[in-house]
């Protein structure tokens, strides 16, 4: 079977983070509408759980890549790079 080469297996981490904060943020709208069922607004709550910890660790994961961008032999105490005026 072919794979579709508009749709890409693995997408990019940002743009799979990008995709799971605009649901979310499209999940909070649905939630804050007060439309939603009780059983909807669980699963909707559930929803979005999963999607915020899925955002929380990509920005976890960016934010190592660039400690160790900044210091890659001690990210722990990497200092933020200060441009020279």
């Amino acid at each position: 079977m072919a794979k579709s080469a508009s749709a890409p297996a693995n997408p990019a981490p940002a743009a799979d983070f990008e995709h799971s904060l605009d649901e979310l943020e499209q999940l909070v709208a649905r939630m804050e509408g007060g439309e939603l069922s009780l059983d909807e607004s669980l699963a909707s709550f559930e929803r979005g759980i999963g999607l915020y910890r899925h955002c929380q660790q990509a920005l976890e994961s960016a934010e190592l890549r660039v400690r160790l961008l900044l210091d890659p032999d001690a990210p722990d105490n990497a200092e933020p790079f200060e441009p020279q005026l």
